[in-house]
């Protein structure tokens, strides 16, 4: 790597914040473009101030034919990691990797004994280390005073709340939470993300009732016969335990470990129970309407009338005013719906959402559900996979959505793909033959059916997306007043918003 010569002027950078990927990039690119060596570069994090008063880098003479060269993938996703780490001199270290990489060796990180290699190796391994750690050992404590709100306390070794908050925010989509650290925070108000400054401990609050819930179920659990105390602090070291309401037991439970596997021992055998009776879910009668859609709500919460409530994480139940004048059902929730436990709030949702929003529809006047309550998927590695209900879970869930209807009581109901328009139309409704076309149940509700948006987004290229998109949008304009007029049942949507 070619050096400056001893009294090469000196330049300096700022990178803010410090662990920014897109910071640092622009701040290298900089240097990188005036050909400015590393060992001419004085880095600085944040606002802290210069030692020895080196120029900005920008005031360094820049080439003519300067240009950027393009970099390998696996070094922008390292340099993202490192950047986390708190080793001061970790931002020199990747620049002089970039250096070299830009200056022949390319393949410098193919190199595992390279000392540079090495050494930004090991500041990233540190880094996923106290991301594993921050994921694994928060723990949420509710806010007095509060509804469906939590807040967290933790103290990581390096700069990672940026980098870990997407996994709570769709890990705990359906509630709102901080996570306090000394040096930063983060909100999530169940939509979006915020950062903020650092916290002190006391701004989190120290226990809440759930704890000792938490603590009877961690006890109840806790296996003595299989405690590694060795393993057991390699993966939860002490210095976390602080964070953990369970830790409490731990020196009890480790200390009566040996008293209670003897217990276990000396008890005498009992046979295995071949099957744990369950108590058979109160399905609602259809035609009810005494009960409110929220009495609906929490008895379909307790539904185990097919196996999806299993693998899935809640009831995705409907949304929308009670006296909806206008009902859109569609299949079942996707995995965004099945975290945050709204319907319609993934891809799928959004183009629906833009297709309203064309036609002038609020979607907040309109009742969302879907023939199926609960997420019917499939794992593939860390991905859960969309799988199309069968028979026998649109049959289960069938009463939920009937007594749904039965108390929106809407004047004009929307079947979003051929599962949904099955389960309202019967089974001999075939969306390629019916499609747009107005029936009329037996108590004179009008509705029609189309695709589901998810079936826009599958389309193969741009332009049949659209095309499919575009006939999307007009089976919905079917709810505007003159389609709505025609069906013989009068304007389906308020002309004006008092209606």
């Amino acid at each position: 790597m070619p050096r400056p010569p001893p009294d090469a002027q000196r330049w300096s950078l700022r990178v803010d914040p410090p662990w920014s990927l897109e910071a640092w990039r622009d701040a290298a690119r900089e240097a990188l473009l005036r050909g400015v060596a590393p060992a001419q570069l004085d880095w600085l994090e944040g606002s802290e101030a210069s030692l020895l008063d080196a120029p900005s880098v920008q005031g360094a003479p820049l080439p003519a034919d300067a240009s950027a060269p393009s970099v390998p993938r696996d070094f922008m996703e390292l340099a993202a990691t490192c950047l986390c780490h708190r080793e001061p001199q970790r931002l020199a270290l990747l620049y002089r990797l970039l250096w070299r990489i830009a200056h022949g060796e390319r393949s410098v990180l193919s190199n595992p004994a390279d000392a540079d290699v090495l050494r930004a190796m090991a500041l990233a391994q540190a880094v996923r280390r106290d991301t594993h750690k921050m994921k694994a050992f928060v723990r949420f404590r509710e806010v007095p005073g509060q509804t469906d709100a939590f807040i967290a306390w933790f103290e990581p070794d390096h700069h990672i709340v940026e980098r870990v908050a997407p996994f709570f925010a769709r890990r705990f989509a359906g509630m709102r939470w901080a996570i306090l650290t000394p040096g930063r925070s983060v909100y999530w108000d169940g939509e979006a993300l915020a950062f903020g400054p650092g916290a002190r401990r006391e701004d989190a609050p120290a226990e809440d009732a759930r704890e000792s819930l938490w603590q009877t179920y961690y006890a109840s659990i806790f296996n003595p016969a299989r405690l590694n105390t060795r393993m057991m602090l390699q993966e939860m070291p002490a210095r976390y335990w602080r964070h953990l309401p369970e830790a409490q037991l731990l020196p009890g439970l480790v200390r009566d470990a040996a008293d209670r596997v003897q217990e276990m021992h000396d008890r005498p055998a009992q046979a295995p129970q071949r099957k744990i009776p369950q108590r058979p879910a109160v399905l609602p009668s259809p035609g009810s309407s005494a009960d409110s859609l929220e009495a609906l709500r929490a008895q379909a919460a307790g539904c185990r009338q097919c196996p999806l409530w299993e693998p899935a994480t809640q009831v995705v139940f409907g949304q929308g005013p009670a006296d909806a004048r206008v009902m859109v059902i569609g299949e079942q929730p996707g995995d965004t719906e099945d975290l945050c436990g709204r319907p319609f709030a993934g891809p799928a949702g959004q183009l629906l959402d833009r297709a309203l929003a064309e036609l002038g529809i609020d979607r907040a006047t309109l009742y969302l559900t879907n023939a199926v309550k609960h997420f019917h998927h499939e794992r593939r590695g860390k991905v859960r996979l969309h799988k199309r209900p069968e028979s026998r879970h649109v049959r289960a869930c069938q009463p939920w959505l009937l007594g749904e209807i039965a108390r929106v009581r809407p004047q004009v109901i929307v079947c979003l793909g051929a599962t949904a328009a099955s389960s309202v139309f019967g089974a001999g409704f075939q969306l390629s033959r019916d499609r747009g076309r107005w029936h009329t149940l037996e108590d004179g509700t009008r509705g029609y059916a189309t695709v589901h948006p998810a079936w826009v987004l599958r389309q193969g290229d741009d332009a049949r997306r659209e095309e499919a998109y575009r006939l999307f949008r007009d089976d919905l304009a079917r709810l505007r007043v003159d389609d709505a007029e025609s069906a013989g049942r009068g304007p389906a949507l308020p002309p004006t918003p008092d209606r």
